[in-house]
Formats: C-alpha cells, structure tokens, sequence
C-alpha cells in the first residue's frame, strides 16, 4: 500500500479530463460524495448514452471565467446536503489529481455559486490515499497536470 498524501482541509487539485486544471476544493470527510460546481447543466445523447455538459466558475468570487465540460452520465442520484435539503443531481466520473498522484473519482454536479468552494471532495474518493490534517490549508505543492 502506498504511502498516505496528507493534506490540509482544502487543497488545489484539478480535474484533467474535464478541463478544470486549477481548482480550490474543500476536503469534506462529513461529505460522503464528491461535488462540483456547475451553475448550468444540459443532458444530450452521445453515442447512445446519456452526457451533461455544463458550465462552472472555477475560481472562487469570480463569476467572469467560466469553464465549460462535458462527461457521461453514470447516474443520478438524490443527494442531501448539510442543510438536509435533498436534490436530485447528475453523477459523472472523471480523474482526481492532487500532488502528482491521479486516480478516477465520482463527482455531483450542482450549484454552488453562493458556497465557498467550487468543489468538494468527500470521503469515497480519498481511496484510502488521503489523510487529512483538519487545522492546516494548501499542504500539497499545486502540480499542474499537463495532459
């Protein structure tokens, strides 16, 4: 087993194969699924199978750049916020790198335009490769992933 990246309650980390190379996520253990911000979201067909692109700000207090990804759909599930608020959101999967280390993870699409950070990662896709240190921040060198 590998050695455990320890990192702060929220990190840089990026999602290659989205297009999102630089983004501030909350390590969220509370959080049981992963989460993304995306502000709007349209369903098409693809190659017989159901696809989202959507629209997200990845940058937190600024609503001026604006990425725009497209993944498959590998569910829907209804989810419950902290407020215990349930809604029902598009699943989606795609590759998690942070500190040089990638691995794929499932990630909720909703609006988070009026929370702190764009993303959350919780605690299914930490993998048994994340530790987290609940008083520091930034702990990981941001390695930008260039493929």
């Amino acid at each position: 087993m590998k050695e455990k990246i320890v990192v702060g309650w929220r990190e840089t980390v990026s999602l290659p194969e989205l297009g999102i190379h630089k983004i501030n996520a909350k390590i969220d253990t509370g959080a049981r699924t992963s989460c993304l911000h995306a502000f709007k979201v349209e369903t098409f067909n693809k190659d017989h199978a159901l696809w989202v692109r959507f629209w997200l700000h990845p940058n937190q207090h600024d609503t001026e750049v604006e990425v725009v990804c497209e993944a498959a759909v590998i569910d829907e599930r209804i989810v419950r916020d902290s407020g215990g608020h349930e809604e029902s959101r598009y699943v989606i999967s795609s590759m998690f790198s942070i500190g040089g280390e990638s691995w794929p993870i499932e990630i909720t699409l909703t609006n988070r335009e009026n929370m702190a950070f764009r993303m959350l990662l919780g605690r299914t896709s930490m993998h048994h490769r994340i530790m987290v240190d609940p008083v520091e921040s930034f702990l990981i060198p941001f390695e930008e992933n260039k493929s």
